[in-house]
């Protein structure tokens, strides 16, 4: 029996995207090419995952000829976002706050990454003005 497709991306779904979001399209053939490069993929295996990418609503594809060339239909942005999402749900209750003091606590910022996240805080802090209408 198969398994569920997962609500999020993969790393061999994201390694397909990247692949596409550099290229802007391409067929399943130049995917296995390129991901070939640093370790061997089957052409089958692409396809599949082409499949399951399809389904997800995360690429579109045109015929030509008989091959299918295949485009993203997430930009790299709303991959992150979603994937920020999910890592906020899943181990951070959805606290923004608390993933932030994790990174902090958790890794060694030098100074100016330190003042540079002030700087922002700072920003966030400031209301915005409105534009007038």
């Amino acid at each position: 029996m198969a398994r569920p497709p997962s609500p999020t991306l993969t790393d061999s779904e994201r390694r397909i995207l990247e692949v596409l979001w550099k290229k802007k399209e391409a067929s399943v053939r130049e995917v296995t090419d390129e991901l070939s490069r640093k370790k061997p993929v089957a052409y089958t295996t692409v396809l599949t995952m082409f499949k399951v990418l399809d389904k997800k609503g995360l690429v579109t594809h045109r015929a030509e000829g008989r091959a299918f060339i295949y485009s993203a239909a997430i930009t790299r942005a709303d991959a992150r976002q979603q994937a920020l999402q999910n890592l906020l749900k899943s181990f951070f209750n959805g606290s923004p706050s608390v993933l932030a003091q994790h990174l902090i606590e958790a890794h060694d910022l030098d100074a100016d990454e330190l003042k540079t996240l002030q700087d922002r805080i700072a920003d966030a802090e400031t209301p915005r003005k409105r534009k007038p209408e």
